[in-house]
């Protein structure tokens, strides 16, 4: 009696944080819209959809979706040192279709990726999952990377700022900062340590090392290195183009941008597609380089809806098409 008492305890537990899981991301999202919605008024807000030139809004879009197919193309790099041949058409569709799937659930769409091209190209489940999460682990890589140069390019602006924050302070107050941060570190590694959420963290980095050797191992490595620097280069270009559809962001520097443009793709872990966080994100890194907040949270909206209409349109035309094109095909 007691077991069983026990295993519908563990039972309701594991479905509560399922749907903890599922609803935090929403619940995040909708609050950040509310909050954004606080700072500046709608009609002040659709001011700015009046007048800025959606010819370069649209350039951003299709920057956009020639990522997404360079990375449709990418993948058969990762698939053939596996034995298997992957259809460029069923790739582009199955990736389209996982992006529209991650604005319902997080991470669902790569699930569901691994499903469809199983379905489709008859790749064993466990082996497409296991590429799309070494892709995972090398965009977390390009994530670093980009952090990295556009701290060494910011590296005055940082210095300076964080320098006449320590000015303000006495040797004491330095001394206690020290002493206390490397106290929490430690105290923080022996409770981590009791729990699962070490193990995740120790499995995360031994991922990135396992991601950075599935690239040295791989046959056609220049090809797959190209691709990827061609695909977050239009990531990036995407954000530099669209900036360029407000007139008050003219004066906003490339690297600046590319600055704004990692905390934003930061921020889109934290809800459902970056519902709500991604205008807010972009909103607050522009105001470093004096950008007003509203011109900010309106190019982070405008950032937010292209790319999201994107991702609607192909997404669902995908999932729509991707049956008819593979009705022929044995299931």
């Amino acid at each position: 009696m007691d077991i069983k008492l026990n295993n519908n305890k563990k039972r309701l537990y594991n479905n509560f944080k399922k749907l903890f899981k599922i609803l935090l991301p929403i619940l995040i999202g909708l609050f950040c819209v509310v909050y954004s919605f606080k700072k500046i008024s709608f009609s002040d807000f659709s001011q700015y959809f009046t007048k800025i030139n959606y010819l370069w809004v649209s350039a951003g879009i299709m920057l956009g979706a020639l990522s997404h197919i360079s990375r449709s193309y990418r993948w058969k790099f990762l698939i053939e040192p596996l034995g298997y041949k992957l259809g460029f058409i069923n790739s582009t569709l199955t990736v389209f279709s996982a992006y529209l799937i991650n604005y319902t659930i997080p991470r669902a769409g790569d699930v569901a990726r691994g499903t469809m091209i199983s379905k489709y190209e008859k790749i064993p489940f466990e082996k497409a999952i296991g590429t799309i999460v070494a892709e995972r682990v090398i965009d977390i890589l390009c994530i670093i990377l980009i952090i990295i140069i556009g701290l060494i390019t910011e590296f005055n602006r940082i210095s300076e700022e964080l320098f006449s924050i320590i000015s303000t302070l006495n040797l004491s107050s330095i001394l206690f900062i020290i002493i206390s941060f490397f106290l929490i570190s430690f105290f923080l590694f022996l409770f981590l340590s009791r729990f699962n959420i070490y193990k995740k963290i120790i499995s995360f980095f031994r991922g990135l090392s396992d991601g950075l050797m599935v690239i040295f191992k791989m046959k056609k490595r220049n090809e797959f290195i190209l691709h990827t620097m061609f695909i977050w280069l239009m990531y990036i270009l995407m954000f530099y183009v669209t900036s360029k559809a407000f007139s008050e962001l003219h004066e906003i520097g490339f690297l600046q941008l590319m600055i704004s443009f990692t905390l934003a793709a930061l921020s889109i872990v934290f809800s459902n597609g970056g519902i709500g966080i991604y205008p807010l994100a972009v909103e607050e890194s522009l105001g470093w380089y004096g950008v007003q907040s509203a011109t900010g949270l309106a190019f982070g909206w405008v950032m937010w809806l292209s790319q999201t209409m994107m991702v609607i349109i192909f997404g669902g035309l995908s999932l729509f098409i991707l049956p008819f094109i593979n009705r022929n095909k044995s299931i």
